[in-house]
């Protein structure tokens, strides 16, 4: 559930709870301008505990499920992306190897360090599971493996420091 959704969501309980929104702001203690923008899709950010609280004042609960959706294009996904500024392509099958074993091909270093760099963090996480359930190692020495590649590169990306 997106922001927008959970807005238009409190919007639906609101009107049948018969509430304003100044009302409902101040049973909530928040701003008639927070609910606005919420119910608007135009709130960005409204932190767990608020709308935890909020969901909760207004009879609707917050859930978190596990996607057990298969990603099978994973790893050819993140290959694509490590190979976008290079005339050689790091192949699906070379990246799960690496991801494996923790040796990257001869002349791949680059795509690799792309792969860390710039692709999205969901891809990345997506690719260790995949490579993990592929190969039956697990997804903790694969982790490993990344972690040494982002020192090893200087890679820049916060989520490897």
């Amino acid at each position: 559930m997106n922001m927008q959704e959970l807005g238009g969501l409190v919007r639906k309980r609101r009107e049948a709870l018969g509430l304003s929104q100044q009302r409902l702001a101040q049973l909530a203690g928040l701003s008639r301008t927070t609910i606005n923008l919420l119910e608007m899709g135009r709130l960005t950010d409204l932190g767990i505990a608020k709308v935890n609280d909020l969901m909760d004042l207004v009879g609707l609960t917050l859930r978190a499920e596990f996607d057990e959706r298969p990603k099978p294009n994973a790893l050819l996904m993140a290959s694509r992306s490590a190979s976008v500024s290079y005339k050689e392509i790091l192949t699906p099958d070379e990246l799960l190897t690496a991801l494996t074993t923790g040796t990257i091909p001869t002349g791949r270093d680059a795509h690799v360090a792309s792969w860390l760099d710039e692709a999205s963090l969901k891809l990345v996480v997506s690719s260790v599971e995949l490579a993990s359930k592929k190969s039956a190692v697990p997804p903790k020495q694969i982790w490993k493996h990344v972690n040494a590649w982002a020192r090893e590169f200087h890679s820049p990306r916060q989520a490897w420091a």
